[in-house]
């Protein structure tokens, strides 16, 4: 018996979600995930209603979050080879270590009545160079912790913590604080929810990187090489090149009219405010917390990319109705719906890339996860605040809701999916290397830390 294995009668009393939770230092990573996520939900209501209040417009807002989401597409390949280079634990420690001294100089700044949008969005930018690097970090690091069999229970884990934790906590305590003070206080709570993450963290063990590295070569010729090794290994892969691309043009049509518009729909058609907002966040939370909890309590799919991708598009349909509905509990149920598929197909690919992408790659790999579907979230980001003004949030809003749908049976088909599922099916519980592919159809042994 060894640390990430833990005995099978203790197995066997957790229901399948839970397995994951038998592993002592699963327990601990989940701790700390749990705190950075609910620290990013305070920062999301937060942010948006300080730009309100300095006078903001979906402009000023569509500007912030440009630049998170350039901050992650710059840092993301980075932290992909760093991820298969060294230790993930000291990434995940640096990362939450620099979210804590960024959110604080927003807080102070918004304490002393200073704050500018200009802060904002450097601040923005610095968190999503933070969020570049942790990604890639966490990805690698799950199979290191835990055994291939848990992996979609864990991914359905993050599923869940991520919409209630992220989306729907996270929001409610900011508009909370809101409605008490100011958004300065969410942020001062934000800052506090990053010191208890890194807390967490430094009581996880030290991993070795699952990689045999060769000679030392010069930093900028390895640095090259390892992005070049993981380009090659996703232009070689038609499932995953397949899915990255209908990725990148679903966040292009989607995600800026979520992020930017949602907020501006609730408070414009609703009347609502910040506690407005949050229930529409978490309704799309609660939503994506029972997604993640269907689909981590069953087994993986045997049609695994046809499902994931439909979710995905699906998803999106009742999209449409957001800018036709003076309701908030419409536009409740109807982002309860697109979290439902979000969460859940995204549990699914988190699992299919920890299962079927070989270890010395991951970390690439889940880096170019984030650098290939999200290269067009800065334009996304950019033009859903001049759109939305220029054609109208119901047009917008009917764009992102049916071109998904679109773009998901085209990716199925070009890449021939079906056949491939079948071809490599992963319900077994672990599975050899295809020399003919070099695809690893389970992760292997874990190794301990």
């Amino acid at each position: 018996m060894t640390p990430t294995q833990p005995t099978q009668p203790t197995r066997r009393t957790l229901p399948r979600a839970l397995t994951p939770f038998a592993n002592g230092q699963y327990r601990i990573l989940a701790v700390a995930l749990t705190m950075s996520l609910f620290g990013s939900g305070v920062w999301l209501v937060a942010l948006v209603w300080q730009i309100i209040a300095l006078g903001g417009s979906p402009i000023e807002l569509s500007l912030v979050a440009t630049g998170s989401a350039v901050g992650m597409i710059l840092a993301v390949l980075f932290g992909g080879v760093l991820a298969d280079r060294i230790p993930q634990k000291r990434i995940l420690l640096a990362v939450e270590g620099a979210k804590v001294l960024v959110v604080a100089g927003v807080a102070a700044l918004a304490l002393m009545g200073t704050l500018e949008v200009w802060h904002l969005v450097i601040a923005a930018t610095i968190l999503g160079v933070g969020e570049g690097f942790f990604y890639p970090a966490y990805s690698a690091l799950l199979p290191s912790v835990l055994a291939a069999d848990d992996l979609l229970a864990a991914n359905g884990v993050e599923g869940v913590l991520r919409p209630t934790v992220m989306q729907a906590l996270g929001p409610a305590i900011a508009s909370a604080a809101i409605a008490v003070a100011s958004p300065a206080l969410a942020f001062v709570i934000v800052a506090a929810a990053q010191v208890f993450a890194v807390a967490g963290l430094f009581f996880l063990h030290t991993t070795p990187v699952r990689r045999e590295l060769g000679e030392p070569t010069h930093p900028l010729k390895a640095f090259f090489g390892d992005i070049a090794g993981g380009f090659t290994y996703m232009f070689k892969t038609p499932w995953l090149l397949a899915t990255l691309l209908y990725a990148c043009l679903f966040v292009l049509v989607v995600i800026g009219p979520i992020e930017v518009l949602l907020p501006f729909a609730v408070k414009d058609q609703t009347g609502g405010g910040a506690g407005a907002y949050a229930i529409v966040l978490a309704a799309f939370g609660i939503g994506g917390a029972v997604g993640s909890i269907v689909v981590a309590s069953l087994k993986l799919p045997r049609r695994y990319l046809t499902v994931l991708n439909l979710l995905w598009g699906a998803g999106c349909i009742p999209l449409l109705v957001i800018g036709f509905t003076d309701q908030l509990w419409v536009m409740a149920a109807v982002v309860f719906i697109t979290g439902f598929g979000f969460s859940a197909a995204t549990v699914i690919w988190g699992t299919l890339l920890q299962r079927r992408v070989p270890a010395a790659l991951l970390g690439r790999v889940s880096s170019l996860d984030f650098f290939v579907s999200l290269a067009l979230m800065p334009i996304s980001m950019a033009l859903a605040g001049p759109v939305g003004v220029a054609i109208g949030i119901p047009v917008t809003f009917v764009v992102a809701g049916v071109v998904p749908t679109i773009l998901a049976v085209a990716a199925i088909l070009i890449a021939r999916m079906p056949k491939d599922e079948i071809e490599n099916p992963l319900d077994a519980a672990q599975r050899e290397i295809d020399p003919s592919s070099q695809e690893i159809l389970g992760p292997g042994t874990p190794i301990q830390g």
